[in-house]
């Protein structure tokens, strides 16, 4: 490999000898002159130790956590969807700690300008009638939300979080080339890329004496406090998403479990008496501050955008009534309109009485005639940006590279220009400098853009030491973005000494009383975490039924209809057909004991991922269901949620042709199934959302038990067939030990009955399951008004009753004058399935369904 190669690889060359930035571009890591930064030598030296070998294996752990950990980044049309890992560069990028202390000065000046702009624009709009802002630039702006105008703001902080996107000129001089105002996004990322480095590199990072994250996300904390209107440790805040579709819903999931915030969507919440109310079970909760994560033109259809359906009617009234803080500010987002850097070093004069200390990019507004024409002269030169918000639906490009267009691309955007000239924004364009990053086994200089944070202290900001880097996948790109394919990249700050380590909980004086919270279970958490725990038991219930069935098909080389175990196969079919609610039937012939080649039937339900009711498509749905609430599930919890996502597309992408095949996915697909349960079991706390989960599950695999002995055991077989269904049926429900201990006399109906549908101590009996129902129905939020049973109760009584009362010696007995069939039996199983699904519906009409009740919405408690 040549020396003067722009890519390094670790076993041929040196590093600092063959990595080669491109001439004209600042990298971090060399000089112009080619000589390694003093800062870098040490993680130089560290790579060279390590070698490829070891950087690779640090590479694939990384990978490992990240995916372990369920760190996603949603690409529009990404095949992978909501399960798109995070993509993260193993290498940091190294920033000294005086050269920090200046761009921090910078960015904190930059910060508290923008903070005064926002609240001239919603004030007295000073700025305006002074001619220092055009108005055409401002009330011609979708982001201006002339609703609200003249509200009050907690603090005079409407700029509570603020983002700078940085890059380098060819100079090394820091230059802000994006204001993110709105929902600065990234934080998130950037402290799950530290927690996942200084894992993979624990001693290079301590050693490295890199500046820590805590302090900034304390800093969070305090601020919504401090600003939410009843102020201190009391204040309830919830953090506000979109919901799982949106793109960094991991990051919204992590910031709020991190944060100890609620994380809500819309629909749960609602604004009543001027006030924000969280919609949880049985009751309303006071919300005091929203973090949001929504576009501001979003979170209020009353006054804002009628058509969306992610805020909340209403949100501006109780801000305006003093009731409620939402940060950022709403409106906020005026401040990422791109034509405003161009009077900002002349509003930071007006406002601050200093010169701007942090350069951006050149930037020209086409609404100043003077501008315009700069711009309709230089266009090959420039960058064309329309100036439309990030919720508009823009006709043109968000960017248009003025040496890219072709003559017509170019008349085209000159009519447009002359024609509604506010509409547009020039900036010079620029190459960002260049960093180090480890891809394909190499190590090569690719672009990358610094993203800091900011958030608003009571007499300034407070800046996150380092911030989110992202890197661009070509040498040549003009833009970074994660949403075009780049990868994210830790950033350290170098500290001239150790740093302490810290965490988000900080010390407390030991004298104030620990705030107790009420529980924030909204309705719409409850109901995923019901459908969680059915569509987590359905899959187990399926996979083992599937696994029996798989066995027993393999054992046989035909299908005849007087072969042994024939009959027994027919039952374990029509269960199968039953449980999955196939749209298309299995191949069962017209006799019960004449089958049809079922091996392609079976195969569908357990790779067809098209087929309604099939395997893949529960899995799918716990996935939804998990991703709704992901913010509710544990680390190792999510790790056993990406297990069975594994299995899934092992299932589906690779989709085994053969029984054999199937059963190598499907035996370890019910450990991950189990496991899963386990740890919502023991590692989850019996709080509301629990009992909702574990309802769901309980109420799934009685239905599913009851629907089994149903399909298996009412058609009476010959005494070997029926001891061959026993047995299958055993095996099923993982009682077949218990079975073999307790009768011994042999395979009867009668012992099996009593083991699997009235064995109160038997975790996988109908008895278990409703017995377990009655407790948790028993112990949900009721309204202290209402009746002394609910309906659910009742329906739950009646079952366990049923039960208890039951004469299995005689539901096991023929009961037609032809002795084939127990009739009395499949009456009993049916009435149980029924009454089963009703106490569902009773739950849903009772929880599920929220009707507010603003009389008693603080009075109502967990009994």
């Amino acid at each position: 490999m040549s020396a003067t190669s722009p890519i390094a690889r670790l076993d041929d060359v040196r590093l600092d000898d063959a990595y080669v930035p491109a001439p004209g571009t600042w990298d971090e890591m060399r000089a112009a002159d080619g000589a390694l930064r003093p800062h870098w030598q040490y993680l130089v030296d560290t790579l060279r130790q390590l070698g490829r070998g070891g950087i690779e294996t640090r590479w694939r752990e990384a990978h490992r956590l990240i995916r372990d950990n369920g760190v996603t980044y949603n690409l529009h049309g990404d095949s992978r969807g909501m399960s798109r890992p995070w993509d993260l560069d193993p290498l940091p990028l190294l920033l000294r700690g005086e050269e920090w202390a200046v761009l921090e000065r910078g960015l904190i000046q930059r910060a508290e300008l923008l903070n005064a702009v926002l609240l001239d624009l919603y004030g007295p709009r000073t700025l305006i009638r002074k001619g220092l802002l055009p108005p055409e630039l401002v009330d011609g702006y979708s982001g201006y939300l002339l609703p609200c105008h003249g509200i009050d703001i907690a603090g005079n902080r409407p700029l509570v979080f603020y983002g700078a996107d940085l890059t380098r000129d060819a100079d090394g001089h820091w230059r802000v080339i994006g204001d993110r105002t709105q929902t600065p996004s990234g934080a998130g990322y950037a402290l799950e890329n530290r927690v996942v480095l200084s894992r993979v590199m624990p001693s290079l990072f301590r050693d490295s004496h890199v500046h820590r994250l805590a302090g900034f996300f304390r800093g969070v904390r305090r601020a919504m406090n401090r600003l939410a209107p009843h102020g201190a440790d009391e204040a309830r805040v919830a953090l506000l998403t979109p919901g799982p579709a949106n793109a960094a819903y991991f990051e919204h999931a992590y910031l709020a479990n991190y944060l100890g915030y609620t994380l809500v969507q819309g629909a749960d919440l609602s604004v009543r008496d001027g006030a924000l109310w969280l919609r949880t079970l049985g009751r309303l909760e006071r919300i005091d501050a929203v973090l949001r994560r929504a576009d501001d033109c979003f979170c209020d259809p009353l006054e804002l955008r009628e058509d969306s359906l992610l805020g909340v009617p209403g949100m501006i009234q109780a801000v305006r009534a003093g009731n409620l803080t939402v940060a950022n500010a709403l409106g906020s987002g005026v401040l990422e309109h791109p034509g405003l850097m161009a009077f900002l070093p002349a509003l930071c004069r007006h406002l601050l009485g200093e010169e701007l200390l942090l350069p951006h990019l050149r930037t020209w507004w086409c609404g100043c005639p003077e501008d315009r024409a700069f711009v309709l002269a230089n266009l090959e030169h420039l960058v064309i940006k329309p100036a439309a918000a990030r919720s508009d639906a823009a006709p043109e490009p968000r960017v248009m590279f003025g040496r890219n267009l072709d003559a017509d691309a170019r008349a085209r955007l000159i009519a447009r220009i002359d024609a509604e000239p506010h509409r547009f924004v020039a900036q010079e364009e620029v190459t960002p400098s260049t960093a180090p990053v480890y891809m394909d086994g190499h190590i090569a200089p690719r672009p990358f853009v610094l993203r800091s944070f900011m958030v608003a202290e009571e007499d300034g900001y407070a800046v996150m030491p380092g911030g989110l880097s992202r890197v661009a996948l070509a040498q040549d790109t003009p833009m970074v973005s994660t949403q075009l394919g780049g990868i994210g990249k830790d950033t350290w700050v170098l500290a001239t000494e150790p740093e302490r380590e810290e965490t988000l909980l900080g010390l407390h004086d030991a004298q104030s009383p620990a705030v107790v919270r009420e529980s924030d279970v909204s309705s719409r958490v409850a109901d995923n975490l019901f459908w969680i725990g059915r569509y987590a038991e359905r899959a187990e219930g399926m996979v083992r039924l599937l696994r029996v069935t798989a066995i027993n098909l393999t054992a046989r080389s035909s299908f005849a209809a007087e072969d042994d175990g024939i009959g027994c196969l027919a039952s374990l079919l029509e269960a199968l057909n039953e449980q999955c609610q196939a749209n298309v039937p299995l191949p069962i012939g017209a006799e019960p004991t004449t089958l049809i080649a079922p091996t392609p039937a079976v195969l569908s339900l357990i790779t067809d991922l098209e087929r309604l009711g099939a395997l893949p498509q529960t899995l799918q749905a716990l996935n939804q269901a998990a991703w709704s609430v992901r913010e509710r599930l544990s680390s190792d919890t999510w790790r056993v949620i990406n297990d069975i996502e594994r299995h899934l597309r092992r299932l589906t992408n690779q989709a085994p042709q053969t029984l054999n095949a199937a059963l190598d996915v499907l035996d370890p697909l019910v450990t991950s199934l189990v496991a899963f349960s386990a740890l919502t079991q023991e590692n989850m706390t019996h709080n509301e959302g629990w009992h909702f989960l574990e309802a769901g599950r309980r109420l799934e695999r009685g239905m599913n038990l009851a629907m089994l002995l149903r399909s298996t055991l009412v058609a009476v077989s010959a005494p070997t067939e029926e001891g061959l269904i026993v047995e299958a049926i055993l095996g099923v429900t993982d009682s077949l030990i218990t079975y073999r201990r307790r009768y011994q006399a042999g395979i009867r109906v009668g012992a099996l009955l009593d083991l699997v549908v009235q064995d109160e101590a038997n975790p996988r009996a109908l008895a278990y399951q409703i017995q377990e129902l009655e407790r948790l129905v028993d112990e949900m939020p009721r309204d202290a008004l209402g009746p002394v049973r609910t309906a659910a109760q009742k329906g739950v009584l009646r079952l366990i009753t049923e039960l208890r009362l039951a004469e299995l010696d005689g539901l096991a007995q023929p009961d037609d004058p032809a002795g084939s069939r127990r009739g009395a039996l499949a009456q009993f199983l049916l009435d149980l399935e029924t009454g089963m699904a009703t106490l569902s519906d009773a739950l849903t009409a009772q929880y599920f369904r929220h009707e507010e009740h603003p009389h008693h919405m603080l009075q109502h408690r967990l009994r």
